[in-house]
């Protein structure tokens, strides 16, 4: 840990944190690899028993904007695999592939294979999502641009060739325990199977196919079984976009041998027993042949178990008012490690702790504790690693409880400066309680201006420590920048995010709908005017993406209250992609169609523009995949003619959530220099 001690630091120390990514264990229960961005520096690094210390694989040397994900290691642990290159946060695969370096070469998407031993990363070929084969000789992966599956030697020693041919979009590959068969999804469009290549010369087996929707294959560890996730095939009457509907799901399990399956589990017809939206159901085989997943039915995402062979009720191994967002099974698959926003130090429901409990059942016990925070459990044969972070302190790797990379942390960073957010919670007008993090400048006795901070997502919740995902990190550092500078500032987990149920992550009228989660961040903005160390005439607002989609709502809606704002890439008009909540031409009959047109519009900061008079800066980059950049574009021409002051920051070939670290600073920059501008005497 290294602090720095002073009172004021910059918005580059701020961001010049390590930021840890795909923290993977690996089979054989005796190493772990991740990887590493600093500075926009990425890097692949491994580590391997007893002593678990870190070796760095390969680095990229700048801050080249390629992202590096689907990291894994070979059973032998003579290899790591990874993938270089795409966009992987965007809501669809659309290429070409992004290019925020501005290079007048086109970037590729390519699996990559680096030794542990030493030497220079290979390239398996052109594609996405690897999955090494048990005998850690061959590799298979999505190959781009087709998406067909194709396999390579894992040594690079022969070129990449298609496995085999499928009329479906293929995914979810996973390789039989014997390495003999790969077990992967098949999507058809309205309906998808599970289907079984074991070479070339026996037939495609589908496992029990229908018309309902079938993915997340797991094999037993027997390689006898395939369990998978059921849902119903698209189609039916269309439902009404402006509420929430059930989705039903099971679980089933096939025998591989003769293709027999059954319904292991199926859940309930209700809102909260729907199939969970966050992170999936994490279906895992763990000990007495039994199934581990994810389910909301009691408000709570919690841990359940099932018997694979005798359909019945599920046994839930966790509970309480708090939910379970990441799981990790134990090699020998007795003990299940998962993180959870619960604990025994008061406001460890805006954190994370990891926790075990017995695959057979029993009180969970707590891996970690205290006013940090643990995400992405990796369990090995001796234990488990995770990420952990303070409130001042960013991310650094442990095992079991044991720093194991603190000196990539810089010797400058600005620690000792930062503040302990406090946590707080107020009313909405129509009696909801939300949640919040107070940044409190250290010392003076004058009024501050107050800032609310709103994230994106929406399903995301902000934290009293550093964030797990790298867009909330840096979130994070420049809302810590603001209270170095003298601002108090307001972080809104407001209705439609995760932590604190089903039934507030899943409000009526929210969005599109009728943004009924607007009333949380006026409420926010009340909440600092009423605080004595605060301004109330000098509030305003920022956020990005669903976080920038409320900004202008406030600015829209409230510009009495918000003097100024920085909106990043966000929704301006929902009515501009209604078949995100479907709506389409074919599914909707004209009378529908218009009510929720109308309403989407009422819904959409551009309906109020009118009486939009604070200033704002807009921030975007115009390779935009999740909110398309015309949003910003017609927004201008919109304040333009309204005589709304406004200022533009383009940031030209970079995606939604910033490729380059350059883009993040260049950004965060931008939006304090707006805010102090407009907001400090």
């Amino acid at each position: 840990m290294h602090l720095l001690l002073g009172l004021l630091f910059t918005l580059q120390q701020a961001l010049s944190f390590p930021m840890p990514a795909a923290l993977v264990s690996g089979p054989g229960g005796n190493d772990i690899a991740y990887i590493l961005n600093e500075s926009g520096v990425r890097s692949v690094w491994y580590a391997r028993a007893p002593l678990y210390r870190p070796q760095m694989l390969w680095t990229s040397g700048k801050d080249d904007g390629q992202e590096l994900t689907s990291l894994q290691i070979s059973a032998d642990g003579k290899y790591v695999v990874y993938v270089r290159g795409g966009a992987h946060d965007a809501n669809w695969v659309e290429r070409p592939w992004p290019d925020p370096d501005s290079s007048p070469s086109e970037p590729k998407l390519q699996v990559m294979a680096v030794s542990t031993q030493g030497g220079a990363p290979k390239a398996l070929g052109d594609g996405d999502y690897p999955a090494i084969a048990p005998g850690s000789t061959r590799v298979a992966f999505l190959h781009d641009p087709d998406n067909a599956v194709w396999s390579a030697p894992i040594d690079g020693a022969k070129t990449a060739s298609r496995l085999f041919f499928d009329k479906g979009q293929d995914g979810e590959l996973q390789w039989s325990p014997d390495g003999k068969a790969l077990a992967f999804t098949s999507n058809r469009g309205d309906h998808a199977f599970i289907g079984v290549y074991r070479n070339d010369d026996t037939a495609i087996e589908y496992l029990a196919p229908s018309t309902s929707r079938d993915f997340s294959p797991r094999w037993s560890p027997d390689g006898d079984s395939i369990a998978y996730v059921r849902i119903p095939g698209s189609g039916g009457p269309p439902q009404d976009p402006l509420r929430d509907h059930p989705q039903p799901w099971a679980i089933w399990v096939a025998t591989v041998s003769d293709a027999h399956a059954h319904a292991a589990w199926q859940s309930q017809n209700t809102l909260r027993d729907s199939l969970p939206e966050i992170n999936g159901p994490q279906l895992n085989w763990i000990a007495g042949n039994r199934l581990a997943f994810v389910s909301e039915r009691t408000n709570w995402p919690h841990l359940y178990t099932v018997s694979a062979t005798a359909p019945g009720a599920a046994h839930e191994l966790t509970t309480g008012n708090f939910m379970i967002e990441d799981t990790a099974i134990s090699p020998d698959r007795s003990t299940i490690y998962y993180t959870a926003n619960t604990g025994s130090t008061p406001g460890d429901d805006d954190r994370r702790h990891v926790f075990r409990v017995s695959a057979s059942g029993g009180t969970p016990l707590p891996v970690t504790s205290g006013t940090d925070s643990e995400w992405w459990p990796a369990a090995t044969n001796g234990g488990v690693a995770y990420v952990q972070a303070g409130s001042r302190v960013p991310m650094r790797i442990v095992y079991n409880g044991r720093e194991i990379d603190a000196d990539r942390i810089p010797k400058d960073f600005p620690s000792a400066s930062m503040v302990v957010p406090q946590e707080v919670s107020f009313r909405a007008k129509d009696g909801t309680l939300v949640h919040g993090q107070l940044f409190v400048p250290q010392g003076g006795a004058a009024k501050k201006p107050g800032v609310i901070f709103v994230h994106g997502g929406p399903p995301r919740q902000m934290l009293t420590t550093w964030h797990y995902m790298d867009y909330y990190a840096y979130g994070y550092g420049e809302n810590q920048y603001l209270a170095n500078h003298g601002f108090v500032v307001l972080s809104v987990n407001y209705r439609l995010g995760i932590g604190y149920g089903h039934d507030f992550h899943h409000p009526p009228h929210a969005g599109p709908s009728g943004a009924s989660e607007y009333q949380d961040v006026l409420a926010g903005a009340q909440f600092l005017q009423r605080d004595p160390r605060v301004d109330p005439k000098r509030i305003g607002i920022w956020g990005g993406s669903y976080g920038g989609y409320l900004t202008a709502m406030a600015l829209a809606k409230n510009s009495n209250i918000f003097k100024a704002g920085v909106d990043w890439h966000g929704v301006h008009d929902w009515t501009m992609f209604p078949e995100w909540f479907g709506a389409t031409e074919q599914r909707y009959q004209q009378p529908d169609k218009q009510r929720f047109l109308k309403t989407a519009w009422l819904s959409s900061p551009d309906a109020y523009v009118s009486t939009w008079k604070s200033p704002v800066l807009l921030i975007q980059g115009d390779d935009d995949r999740n909110v398309r950049f015309h949003q910003m574009v017609d927004l201008v021409q919109r304040l333009r003619l309204a005589h709304v002051p406004y200022e533009e920051y383009v940031i030209p070939n970079d995606i939604h959530g910033f490729l380059r670290w350059h883009s993040w600073f260049e950004a965060d920059q931008a939006t304090s220099e707006f805010l102090e501008a407009r907001l400090k005497p």
